[in-house]
């Protein structure tokens, strides 16, 4: 519970710059309760009216009068009340995802690399709609509720103390039928939150690789396995629903109990007299018997959004525990790298990804100014990580990296990573134009200087051909291209900032032999002068590179140009006679 109220302070605390909104939701509950006490009220005086001594025609029409302007009046300020709260709950949830998203942005690549992306992905989309239905729309309901339950107590004792204790006396019982219920439900409703987010996950992870899916005939598989996690999650969520579709009848039942006393003690006033006249007036007993049902409605519409308010509970504390994650540490007090000559110096680097698993151990390496460096290596040798240490996506666990003689880590990640162009393996495109995917990396550069970046990459020509040229739209993921067209795009994007460090994760893998020859020797002029890395499985595009690294387990083991590893006939010979038998 003390966790529960924490995240529910914590919610309420995203609303305080819209306190003049809260103000304007605060004082028309109070005007919309008002006039919902004050409307029975006006009827019973219409009706001892009506009954006492014949019927006052101009009293009844003054009341009738009276009532349809109070009620003009309280349908204005519920629907001001409505308003207000939409415009409170909707800016807040708004500015949660702002931060949320921003937060995400500044995430160390440790966290995103371990995270399933769909449950990431349902805590900014799902888990804040919840909360927005759930929690914060509650909040309207519970406080009008509490007023007019708190009102109507005291207009009752203003009319007959003896009606009011008996509706007092059986109050506790709806409240603890209420209470029962929801400390039983809550834990369905946090499970239920967590099982969504897997399921989303799922989803996710499945809908990307679907091509794969099907190349390996794995549906059935596949659907097997979505059937268990939608089977766990129709559990939880069929027993969060069973509690919560509890809670409205068993109060429902004790409230109808609240009224059918009030009938029975006010009818036997009304025939019990005092000294000169009736306890209860039939007026006062009509009163009463409204407030009775105006009573108990707060009990139901306060239980009914209860089922809601757990399930957003669950799902603030997702949301919460996201941002709660840490960010990158904050280096914006360190040296900005303005003058890159593209000369790095690795010593004795260390690095690994679990503590009790090295991966990288005292790893050596002096690159020049302007030198294009290779690195080869069978799979899981460390090149991808290499690259990830350069480019400060992780830090070094052990030894340093500098570029220009500055440690890396005294200098900002912005700067460090501005002096970089990467081409990676896997081509990414967002949803828009081609014009403005090429133009990501530099959004003032002219059309002359997009096209000339891609005729040097090789796209020109395929994009030529689209009836809207560069002004075509791409989907997301750039999945109406191939491939192939795709990672030209992605060449294109890099070629266009001219960095004076270069890095090509497997940057041709997905190009055909014939565009690969093609556009080689582009690579190869735009790397004159800068400083390159080439991480490679097709060594035939690495001869001319000025050194190759070999690395195995975390080391560099062989290191030279291509003739002067040939010449060796160590694991790089092995690793080149594996592609090129006649080499």
């Amino acid at each position: 519970m003390k966790k529960n109220r924490s995240t529910l302070f914590r919610l309420v605390s995203y609303t305080r710059p819209y306190a003049p909104l809260a103000v304007v939701s605060i004082i028309c509950a109070m005007v919309s309760v008002a006039v919902s006490l004050l409307v029975p009220l006006l009827t019973g005086y219409a009706i001892d009216d009506m009954i006492e001594g014949g019927v006052k025609f101009d009293k009844v029409f003054k009341y009738i009068y009276i009532l349809i302007a109070m009620i003009a009046v309280g349908a204005l300020a519920q629907w001001l009340l409505t308003v207000s709260t939409n415009a409170l709950t909707f800016k807040t949830v708004r500015n949660i995802r702002n931060q949320l998203f921003a937060h995400i942005n500044k995430l160390p690549l440790k966290y995103i690399d371990t995270k399933q992306q769909g449950d990431i992905i349902a805590r900014i989309s799902s888990d804040i709609d919840q909360v927005s239905e759930g929690l914060l729309q509650g909040f309207t309901q519970l406080f009008s509720g509490v007023m007019t339950i708190a009102a109507t107590i005291g207009m009752l004792f203003y009319i007959n103390w003896i009606i009011a204790l008996s509706v007092l006396v059986l109050t506790p019982l709806s409240l603890f039928v209420a209470s029962f219920i929801t400390k039983r439900s809550h834990s369905t409703f946090a499970e239920q939150a967590v099982k969504r987010g897997e399921i989303s996950g799922y989803v996710e992870e499945v809908f990307t690789g679907h091509k794969l899916v099907q190349a390996f005939c794995r549906e059935e598989e596949q659907q097997t396995e979505f059937s268990e996690l939608n089977a766990q999650l129709y559990k939880c969520g069929f027993r969060s629903q069973f509690y919560g579709a509890l809670i409205n009848p068993c109060t429902r039942f004790v409230n109808n109990l609240v009224y059918a006393s009030v009938g029975i003690v006010g009818a036997l006033l009304c025939f019990k007299t005092g000294f000169s006249a009736p306890l209860l007036k039939v007026g006062d007993l009509s009163v009463c018997l409204m407030y009775a049902n105006q009573y108990t409605k707060p009990f139901n519409e306060i239980t009914g959004v209860i089922t809601e308010i757990q399930s957003a509970v669950a799902a603030s504390k997702r949301i919460f525990a996201l941002l709660d994650e840490e960010e990158e540490k904050d280096d914006s007090d360190n040296e900005v790298l303005e003058q890159c000559d593209g000369a790095l110096d690795l010593s004795r680097v260390k690095f690994r990804y679990v503590e009790d698993k090295p991966l990288i151990e005292n790893l050596n390496l002096n690159v020049k100014k302007g030198q294009k460096i290779a690195i080869v290596g069978p799979t899981g040798c460390g090149k991808t990580t290499l690259i990830n240490l350069l480019m400060r996506f992780y830090d070094v666990t052990g030894g340093s990296i500098s570029v220009s003689g500055k440690d890396v880590r005294s200098i900002t990640r912005h700067s460090l990573r501005d002096n970089f162009g990467m081409v990676l393996q896997e081509s990414w495109l967002f949803e828009g134009t081609i014009r403005d995917n090429i133009a990501y990396g530099k959004a003032d550069a002219t059309q002359e200087e997009i096209i000339t970046a891609a005729q040097l990459a090789g796209a020109h020509d395929f994009i030529d051909k689209f009836p809207d040229k560069y002004d075509t739209m791409l989907v997301e993921n750039g999945d109406n291209l191939s491939q192939g067209q795709k990672q030209l795009l992605c060449i294109a994007r890099i070629m266009l900032t001219h960095p004076p460090m270069l890095i090509l994760d497997e940057a041709t893998s997905s190009i055909d032999t014939r565009t690969e020859m093609k556009i080689q020797q582009t690579f190869y002029t735009i790397m004159q002068g800068r400083t390159s890395f080439i991480v490679a499985h097709r060594l035939s595009t690495i001869r001319e590179c000025d050194v190759i690294l070999v690395m195995k387990d975390g080391n560099i083991i062989e290191q030279g140009n291509h003739e002067e590893l040939i010449a060796k006939k160590g694991f790089y010979h092995q690793l080149y006679n594996s592609q090129f038998q006649n080499g």
